[in-house]
């Protein structure tokens, strides 16, 4: 019978789990179960205090935590993870904020930066001094273009991409025909509403959908895409 009703042994005293001591507890008196739940109230109140207390400590400048768990995504961020050519998944964030080198500065806040079979995988992340941090956004950069090339993670059109898209973005204003010229990006990847690829001696990218070509960042951003029939 005492195995029956919920663990080995050979006496017959109740344990942990049996029949007995679930009856037990579900037939106490109402009031005994209504102190027992107002005993448990301040437990709960304490730990929402020590909480507010340790986010109140907390300053941006102080350095992020290193658990992915506790990071949200922001919209923006969901949105660019669904772009083709950008090379950032849910995985390599994590494996940033646990593994990556901490960047910090007064425009942008704290980076985490980690390297990878050649290429740099950057995550900006936010509200670091509060209790819900966020994942502001992310990218890829080339760390070093042989080690991306002989990585079995990167053909050559990925490698080129990642260097095409980053030089775009590290001055939106100004055209980088020679930064374009010698890359080779055939599958395309997406800047604001366009579709981009490029090919050897082009000093521009185009557009795969209304065919516009761009030289800079600031260019492809500011024009809408309309497809063939806008052009």
């Amino acid at each position: 019978m005492a195995s029956r009703q919920g663990g080995p042994g050979g006496d017959d005293s109740p344990r942990p789990g049996s029949t007995e001591r679930r009856t037990a507890t579900t037939t106490e008196p109402a009031g005994s179960r209504r102190r027992s739940r107002r005993r448990s109230a301040p437990l709960s109140l304490r730990a929402e205090a020590d909480d507010a207390r340790h986010s109140a400590g907390r300053t941006p400048e102080d350095p992020p935590i290193r658990d992915p768990g506790l990071y949200a995504l922001t919209d923006h961020f969901r949105k660019r993870l669904e772009q083709p050519g950008r090379y950032v998944s849910t995985r390599t964030v994590s494996d940033a904020i646990r593994r990556g080198q901490l960047r910090w500065n007064r425009t942008d806040g704290w980076r985490f930066a980690l390297i990878e079979g050649g290429i740099r995988f950057v995550v900006v992340v936010g509200d670091t001094e509060t209790n819900s941090p966020v994942v502001v956004t992310g990218w890829t950069e080339i760390a070093d273009r042989e080690a991306a090339l002989a990585a079995r993670r990167w053909d050559p059109v990925d490698v080129d991409t990642i260097a095409v898209r980053a030089a775009l973005s590290e001055s939106a204003s100004t055209p980088i025909p020679d930064r374009i010229r010698p890359r080779t990006v055939t599958r395309p990847f997406v800047v604001g509403e366009h579709r981009l690829e490029t090919e050897p001696g082009k000093p521009y990218v185009s557009c795969t959908d209304c065919g516009c070509r761009f030289r800079s960042k600031e260019a492809i951003t500011a024009r809408g895409c309309h497809g063939r029939s806008g052009r």
